[in-house]
């Protein structure tokens, strides 16, 4: 038996009494259909069971895919399990749904992004590429297809739209407010400063070479005011238990630092568990600072002291700059957003 065949846009332009064209407008065009006649056509086209245009289809005859590919460093599940990461996706989400693009997630590996093979491979007209190494393979991919990209956070390109905050500014500015309480004995928690994802106290060439500009810049930024002999200790990825294992370590040293100034909220979480795991008490015994300011850092125990940045703002200025480079437009010059110091319970003067 003959399956029966699905309709079409023809068929439906035949059962309204329009052109094929007419009906293409419907769905891609609809300015230049009356509210009325648009209506008809969709409404027609519901009841004799045909969904739209083969998106597969369109994207071949027009080269274009409607689609923003949005690469990151890590799997999907380490991924999501990042706060900040997920608050610059929705705004970058929102912005592109918002204009009839949809996002196309391309999963990294060891921190190093994703396969150049799955960058050739996946359907997209502009890619966004979030907080990957200098060398990342799939950068290469990118330019080898003459993609158009924007970078979030990392690295810097040349002609390559690019959204950033002030990482050494917020995280100096985070240091100074501890100093300007009275501590003098800091030590510093940091994520992965290089794709191999080391734990340990880093040493000064580890940390002139690191690929990473947002972990350099943070710790960096802490170092400007702590000086260069703050040990710091360097977490594989930012998580709360390596957060609470490597405040253990740092606050095991004699003199202990009376102040713990962490790359990223997730580490901090974790340096307050392992104050408490000590027997001591925050902030009477050991303040701690993060930095990005998640949702939950205000409702942390005690309350955290971190440096805000505008996570959805980032997301969302980076839709409209992938946005900007499909209409043709300009990487233009790198926008730099602010950040701010929020102050809570988690920091005061040492004892």
């Amino acid at each position: 038996m003959d399956r029966p065949r699905k309709p079409t846009l023809d068929t439906v332009a035949g059962v309204v009494g329009v052109s094929r064209a007419t009906v293409s407008n419907a769905y891609n065009r609809p300015d230049q259909l009356s509210a009325a006649l648009r209506e008809r056509i969709l409404e027609t086209a519901a009841s004799i069971g045909y969904a739209g245009p083969d998106p597969v289809a369109r994207s071949l005859a027009t080269r274009h895919s409607a689609a923003v590919g949005f690469m990151l460093g890590q799997g999907l599940s380490a991924s999501f399990a990042d706060a900040a990461l997920s608050i610059v996706l929705d705004g970058l989400a929102s912005t592109v749904d918002g204009h009839d693009h949809c996002l196309v997630l391309m999963p990294g590996r060891d921190k190093a992004g994703p396969r150049p093979e799955t960058v050739t491979r996946a359907q997209a007209d502009v890619v966004v590429a979030y907080s990957l190494p200098d060398d990342a393979p799939a950068l290469a991919a990118v330019r080898a297809r003459g993609l158009p990209l924007v970078v979030i956070d990392q690295p810097v390109l040349p002609d390559t739209a690019r959204v950033e905050v002030d990482d050494f500014g917020g995280a100096r500015l985070a240091a100074s407010s501890l100093w300007g309480l009275g501590h003098r004995r800091f030590g510093v928690v940091t994520f992965a400063l290089h794709p191999d994802g080391q734990s340990g106290l880093v040493t000064p060439e580890r940390l002139v070479s690191t690929s990473f500009r947002v972990t350099r810049d943070r710790v960096h930024g802490y170092l400007d005011v702590t000086g260069a002999d703050t040990p710091v200790w360097e977490c594989a990825r930012s998580n709360r238990e390596l957060g609470r294992a490597a405040a253990r370590a740092l606050l095991s040293a004699s003199p202990r630092p009376t102040a713990l100034l962490c790359a990223s909220d997730e580490l901090a979480f974790g340096a307050l568990q392992a104050v408490r795991d000590l027997g001591l008490r925050v902030p009477a015994d050991v303040s701690v600072v993060g930095f990005d300011d998640v949702p939950a850092a205000e409702h942390a125990d005690p309350p955290l002291t971190t440096v805000r940045q505008p996570l959805a703002e980032k997301g969302r200025h980076a839709g409209e700059l992938a946005l900007r480079l499909l209409d043709g437009g300009r990487p233009g010059e790198p926008t730099r957003l602010p950040v701010s110091l929020v102050q809570r319970d988690s920091t005061a003067s040492p004892k």
